[in-house]
């Protein structure tokens, strides 16, 4: 079945692969959002139901939406799949790296989801929040990633809250806190690390969560991570 789907944070890693495997079905219209366009069209050229759009999470995400989608009837799914790393010891992040993290990880995709709140609704959506391992309560903790963790764990709390409101509504909203994979961000975080899983490995988990086995689901953190970290 024909869905219209908008994936944030495609143009690498994970999200990259999120399109590709969602692409391979020309009945879906796929935005792809990411502040580098130009790579993004380098990727899905191959594809005619991918349109990718130039958008910044971390700047006047409101008014960006409401120029780029004004015209959207309804959305099918939304994945929030966007992340900003900073790997530094707590005494040395800076106040800009903090607000950059929590614009990013959770700000930014929280805005997004409220400006297209009523599209949502209308698709009767399924929205797929990316955190992380290190974003769930008692999991394995790792130094120089205060500002990362705690704010992508805002957006594992935002889900299960805004589930509890909007539970009586067909929209559906989960968490998937990936574990490691073979990212650039990986590298950044954990330089040297293989992790056992590739990037399209984990896309190909999240595409089959968001269209069939995470609609079973609504409101919760699921750790998905074969590893630690």
């Amino acid at each position: 079945m024909s869905k219209t789907i908008i994936v944030c944070g495609a143009s690498q890693g994970i999200g990259a692969e999120i399109l590709h495997e969602l692409a391979r079905d020309s009945s879906h219209v796929i935005y792809a959002l990411s502040r580098n366009k130009a790579r993004m069209d380098e990727q899905f050229k191959e594809y005619s139901n991918v349109h990718p759009v130039s958008f910044d999470l971390s700047k006047k995400v409101k008014e960006q939406v409401a120029y780029l989608f004004d015209g959207l009837e309804s959305i099918d799914l939304l994945i929030n799949n966007a992340g900003y790393l900073v790997k530094e010891d707590f005494s040395n992040t800076s106040e800009e790296q903090y607000h950059r993290s929590l614009q990013v990880n959770y700000l930014g995709p929280v805005i997004l989801i409220q400006s297209l709140l009523n599209s949502l609704l209308r698709g009767h959506a399924h929205v797929v929040n990316i955190s992380t391992m290190g974003a769930v309560q008692g999991s394995v903790k790792f130094p120089g990633l205060t500002a990362y963790a705690s704010s992508k764990a805002a957006l594992c709390t935002f889900t299960e809250v805004f589930a509890e409101e909007f539970k009586a509504e067909t929209i559906r909203m989960n968490c998937l806190c990936l574990g490691a994979v073979n990212t650039e961000m990986l590298q950044q975080a954990f330089p040297g690390y293989e992790a056992r899983t590739s990037p399209k490995e984990m896309a190909s988990f999240v595409v089959n969560f968001a269209l069939k086995a995470g609609l079973l689901m609504n409101g919760k953190i699921v750790s998905v991570s074969s590893s630690t970290p």
